[in-house]
């Protein structure tokens, strides 16, 4: 069950907070009707038949409750429960996902606030309190998908009620679910005779062209496996013993495995495991790519824009210069930053003369001048450099 935190901050608060904001109830609606259809696709049809009436039924009636339990510690809350439980069961009858129903909610809530933020301002309602309004507001929102969640994983046992498929779907609201989730991710886990863990790694998988099927049957009874997913996936308890027996049944996959989380940083460990199977192969050879031991490597590539404005703003002396000169020049730079050698040690890296070296140096020195001799210049140098040099490495030949 969902442990309604909200409902006691909401009624904690003021009545005159709830009264600030209920005049901009029925605009606050339409404004969250309009936002979600534009942006989740699965809402975009016209709002007509069941399908109209069910998504506005939906927003107005958690608008209307939400305001409504401001300030009121005996507002009744059970038809509140169940109203959403048999909106998620409508969602997947209606073949929609958990993505869609996360989504909009998440939508509606940034809109409410948004919408309503400013007329409670305008009322004078004391800073410390709006706080605190917020913070139940986005628990509040957080709990409404939860208990959707519920509904829709009832009428999804009803409907392929296997263990097989409880397991699958367990790890599905494990790697997507929101905070509010918790309690269902338990109650989901018990349907599926699966112990939760306090903290699980996540394993991202890429199959070949040529690959033999993944060898599911070498994995123990604790591993959640979606090998059907367009992006299949595990989550291991203890991968340090789940994969090394795999490792040499890997013929054509590649694994890569997120360092070992609380299981409520699930989500992100598998992004993280996916953004380490892009990597090269020249860079992280071998089947399984322990993400543990190229953390630096990943935080580099977090974020291409953050990458691209590094090398913006570190690399600017090169913008003047061909990209033949600024490539031979970028490799001398960085073999000096990472093992600040000699111009005998760097050519040997380099595979050139030591002379052509010293005259890379000199041009080095023209462009970056007191730069080269500042630690954090350096340093956002090398970074800019390296990670510069990893993203061309993932480039296909076309994108060269």
């Amino acid at each position: 069950m969902v442990e309604y935190r909200s409902f006691r901050l909401l009624a904690a608060l003021p009545r005159s907070f709830g009264s600030a904001m209920r005049p901009h109830i029925d605009h606050t609606v339409a404004a969250m009707i309009g936002e979600v259809r534009n942006t989740v696709p699965a809402y975009g049809q016209p709002l007509r038949g069941i399908f109209g009436k069910v998504l506005v039924q939906s927003v107005e009636y958690a608008v209307q409750h939400c305001v409504d339990s401001v300030g009121t510690p005996e507002q009744p809350h059970g038809h509140w429960v169940e109203f959403y439980r048999r909106r998620g069961r409508i969602e997947f009858l209606e073949g929609r996902n958990l993505d869609a129903l996360q989504d909009s909610a998440t939508i509606g809530a940034r809109v409410a606030w948004r919408s309503m933020h400013p007329a409670v301002v305008a009322a004078g309602v004391d800073p410390g309190i709006v706080s605190t309004a917020a913070e139940g507001i986005f628990a509040y929102v957080d709990e409404l998908c939860a208990t959707a969640i519920e509904g829709y994983q009832s009428a999804q046992s009803d409907a392929e009620g296997t263990v097989p498929v409880r397991r699958r779907r367990l790890l599905e609201l494990i790697t997507s679910a929101p905070e509010g989730a918790a309690s269902s991710i338990a109650e989901l886990a018990g349907g599926a005779g699966w112990t939760l863990p306090e903290t699980a790694a996540l394993v991202a998988l890429e199959r070949g062209e040529d690959a033999a099927d993944f060898p599911a049957e070498l994995l123990g009874d604790g591993v959640l496996a979606h090998l059907e997913a367009p992006e299949p996936h595990l989550l291991t308890r203890d991968p340090d013993a789940d994969l090394p027996p795999l490792a040499d049944r890997l013929a054509g996959w590649r694994a890569a495995v997120s360092p070992v989380v609380p299981l409520a940083d699930a989500p992100a460990a598998l992004r993280t495991a996916r953004r380490a199977l892009r990597l090269s192969t020249a860079e992280v050879p071998g089947p399984i790519i322990w993400c543990r031991d190229h953390l630096a490597v990943l935080w580099l590539l977090a974020e291409d824009f953050l990458a691209a404005e590094l090398a913006r703003r570190s690399l600017d002396p090169f913008a003047s210069l061909g990209e033949k000169q600024r490539e031979r020049l970028s490799e001398t730079l960085l073999v000096w930053l990472e093992s600040r050698g000699s111009a005998p040690e760097i050519a040997q890296q380099l595979g050139v003369h030591p002379h052509t070296v010293r005259n890379r140096l000199r041009q080095l020195e023209k462009l970056f001048g007191d730069r080269l001799r500042d630690a954090d210049d350096r340093l956002g140098i090398q970074l800019a450099l390296r990670a510069q040099r990893l993203m061309q490495a993932q480039r296909t030949p076309d994108d060269r």
